[in-house]
């Protein structure tokens, strides 16, 4: 032994792995023996230490006897402390080391021996070189055909680079996989050129195992044919069963859904279908997700109504009540309702008209089709229809798809339980279309009385009768429902509530159900008429009275916060007091025009939350001739105020405005509130109104308001939404109203509540408009 060569070092015994020169691990220690050696070599051996493995991997503990004699001088690069109490160390391998004595009567193994040199400095011929290729080729026909994962590019890299055949040994031995005697036997191999040739015989046969094992597996693949491997999959799956005990389970399954099929009053077409669907369940393996789309479709089937169905109540009188005591007011819709029972009832028809109750959001659609049920003894559905843009969602999805459902039709169907509901379909205006489909096409089947008793929902896959289901539709705008569905309903408009109206609603049903969800009684709360009065003028403008409701409801919290507190035990609340709860009112009901003014007329308009009053002003100035419109107005409006312009200048001599004013005076029009979009042919006399007033220089009637539309001849055509526009006159006090003379049937069946104290102006010419608004007339 030459002296400089002989280590005496700390000793760590390997258990299960091999350490070879230049290799770089992690190694768990566990062994107190073992980490007193890390805590030497760290304190005393400049973290050098001799790795060598265990002779029996199974030993907890270790001799020196069982210890192998050859072992690998290794660098400790890191100590890592891990959670739950474990130490690893990471370390690289140097070189070899025969040792000639293991000392274990120590804190720790201490290894006495030789170092083995590598073979870094020696040089050698071109027929090493090329076994070193072979070998290195070899290793890469072995990492394609491993399974294991564990050769990673970094180990593929250092073989490409090994420049030494010992080197280039040592690196394979520690990327391929084998037992740990057969490594260690490797180690211990000091002549690099032997060990290079005893790695490529292990890896040789190693590749003709693996050679082997994939022929034979593409040949069993190739060989086992589907119907066999189906066979003994089922053959399997039945013996897991039985060991379990699931074929009674199973049975009973099966044996329950035949008896609510027996049960259940179905025709002979879907008894048939069903029983059909049962058989299917039981040859299919309950592990298979095919079992679930089966079961769910079975028990579908069974849950939606195919016969069941309610005693229907013909007692008009008892519906006249109904409706008269859930709703005030609305007098013309409930009699147009009752018509449509009598006529249900008297000819025991169930595909008669399809009705749709049109008006703006709170005026009570929705409750008035709740009303109908009732008075019918009829089971209520809703069905809300605002923003479903797929057709699936009406005619569901088949039943082969991953979570597939049946549509929103069957689905109501089984949530009512009966053939014979009252199905709302809610918002039907507020349908959209997308690439999915138009679910208002979908929609055309099932309200046409000549299709919907074969409604054909695409998950259920049978015709299902619809005939039978009273439909109404509510919607805000009828315009916005797709011509062909709008044709097959009866449309019935609710008009906005009367001032009188939204009070009695108020004081007969809002102020009563507010108190009982807050917990009061009559005695701790009072809300006066005028108090209400004051509410409906000052802090909600709108058609229905749903923000009604919410105020009352405010009112309410205070007054039990008030109780609660102890600071009052009963409140009343009066016109007097209400701006204590309700703050300073949002509206004021006045004219805001005080007096005549030139170029600023008062208009009316409709929208989907009420009338509302429209001020449009006309400014003129030295110009060009340009005409300016500002005011978010829409397409058909800005369409109006060009009509307007191409009337005034027709008329021009015969109004005594200069003819060439286009060329030198620029006309500005405006309607405030510049936020809020405005459209609509209706303003088209106003308009008009407010360029000849500001050309001529003469004051508009600030007692006026009007309504109509503009032909460039001059002509006055009839609009809609005259009650609600009406009410908007009136709120503000203004108490005569211009409006087209085409409408004077409207007006007679204007309901007189809303008629009373007004002063109508029919007119069918512009000029009979101007005599009326201009102060002094034209």
């Amino acid at each position: 032994m030459a002296e400089e060569n002989i280590v005496s070092l700390p000793l760590i015994a390997v258990r299960g792995m091999v350490i070879f020169p230049s290799m770089v691990t992690s190694i768990p220690l566990g062994r107190d023996k073992s980490l007193s050696a890390v805590k030497a070599a760290s304190s005393e051996y400049n973290n050098t230490v001799i790795l060598a493995s265990q002779k029996n991997v199974m030993e907890a503990e270790v001799d020196t006897d069982g210890i192998y004699t050859v072992g690998t001088l290794a660098k400790i690069k890191q100590t890592l402390m891990l959670p739950g109490n474990t130490t690893h160390i990471i370390v690289e391998g140097i070189t070899r080391v025969k040792l000639s004595e293991i000392k274990g009567d120590g804190k720790y193994f201490v290894g006495v021996g030789e170092k083995i040199p590598q073979d870094t400095e020696v040089q050698y011929d071109e027929v090493t070189e090329s076994y070193m290729r072979v070998v290195g080729d070899a290793f890469g026909e072995y990492n394609k055909l491993s399974d294991s994962k564990l050769n990673t590019q970094e180990h593929i890299m250092a073989v490409t680079n090994a420049s030494k055949p010992g080197q280039l040994a040592d690196v394979i031995i520690s990327a391929v996989i084998m037992p740990v005697s057969d490594k260690q036997e490797l180690l211990e191999i000091f002549d690099p050129i032997e060990r290079l040739k005893a790695i490529y015989e292990k890896m040789t046969s190693e590749i003709s195992i693996l050679n082997l094992k994939k022929e034979i597996e593409k040949k069993v693949k190739k060989n086992m044919e589907k119907a066999q491997r189906d066979y003994y999959l089922r053959e399997e799956l039945k013996v897991i069963h039985e060991e379990l005990g699931d074929t009674d389970e199973i049975r009973q399954e099966m044996d329950k859904y035949m008896d609510m099929l027996e049960k259940k009053n179905v025709p002979e077409n879907i008894y048939d279908v069903v029983e059909k669907e049962i058989q299917r369940l039981k040859r299919i393996p309950v592990t298979s997700p095919d079992a679930n789309v089966a079961r769910n479709y079975i028990e579908y089937m069974l849950a939606t109504p195919w016969t069941e169905k309610t005693e229907e109540d013909n007692d008009l009188k008892k519906a006249q009540e109904i409706l008269d005591e859930d709703h005030y007011g609305l007098k013309d819709v409930k009699e147009r309702i009752i018509e449509h029972l009598a006529v249900r009832m008297n000819t025991e028809q169930t595909n008669s008209t399809i009705l749709c109750l049109v008006g703006p959001p709170g005026v009570g659609k929705t409750s008035i089709a709740r009303s109908v049920a009732r008075a019918l003894n009829r089971k209520y559905v809703r069905m809300s229809l605002g923003g479903v843009k797929d057709e699936a969602e009406i005619r569901g999805h088949r039943k082969t798809y991953v979570s597939a459902m049946p549509g929103r039709i069957i689905n109501a169907m089984k949530q009512a339980g009966v053939v014979n509901p009252l199905m709302l379909l809610d918002e039907v205006d507020k349908l959209g279309s997308s690439y999915q489909g138009d679910p208002a096409a979908a929609l055309l089947e099932v309200l046409d009385s000549e299709q919907n008793n074969t409604f054909r929902d695409n998950y259920i896959e049978v015709p299902y009768d619809l005939s039978k289901v009273f439909f109404i539709c509510t919607a805000n705008d009828a315009s916005q429902i797709p011509g062909p569905l709008r044709d097959r309903m009866e449309m019935i408009e609710l008009p906005s509530y009367t001032s009188e109206e939204k009070k009695q609603i108020a004081l007969r049903h809002l102020v009563p159900k507010q108190m009982a969800e807050n917990g009061l009684k009559k005695s701790q709360l009072k809300i006066s008429e005028d108090a209400v009065e004051a509410v409906i003028n000052g802090y909600c403008r709108e058609a229905g009275v749903r923000k009604l409701e919410r105020i009352i409801g405010k009112l309410c919290r205070m007054a039990v916060k008030e109780i609660m507190l102890g600071e009052k035990k009963s409140v009343r609340i009066t016109a007097k007091n209400i701006e204590k709860y309700l703050s300073v009112p949002r509206y004021k009901l006045e004219n805001p025009v005080k007096e005549p003014l030139v170029g600023v007329v008062t208009g009316l308009a409709w929208t989907q939350v009420g009338g509302e009053t429209l001020l449009i002003e006309v400014n003129t100035m030295n110009g060009s001739g340009k005409l300016e419109l500002t005011g978010n107005m829409g397409k058909v409006m800005l369409e109006s105020a060009k009509v307007a312009l191409g009337y005034v200048r027709s008329m021009a001599a015969k109004y005594g405005i200069d003819e060439d004013f286009y060329k030198n005076i620029d006309i500005h029009l405006h309607i405030p509130e510049g936020a809020v979009p405005k459209d609509g042919p209706s303003a088209g006399i106003t308009m008009t109104t407010a360029l000849v007033s500001a050309l001529t220089d003469k004051p508009v009637r600030n007692d006026v308001a009007m309504t109509g539309e503009v032909t460039i001849r001059g002509r006055v055509l009839p609009i809609g939404g005259l009650n609600e526009k009406v009410l908007a006159a009136k709120k503000i006090g203004i108490t005569n109203i211009i409006l087209p003379e085409a409408n004077d049937g409207d007006i007679k069946e204007m309901p007189e509540e809303i008629k009373n104290g007004m002063n109508f102006i029919f007119v069918n010419e512009m000029k009979q408009v101007l005599k009326n608004a201009l102060v002094g007339g034209i």
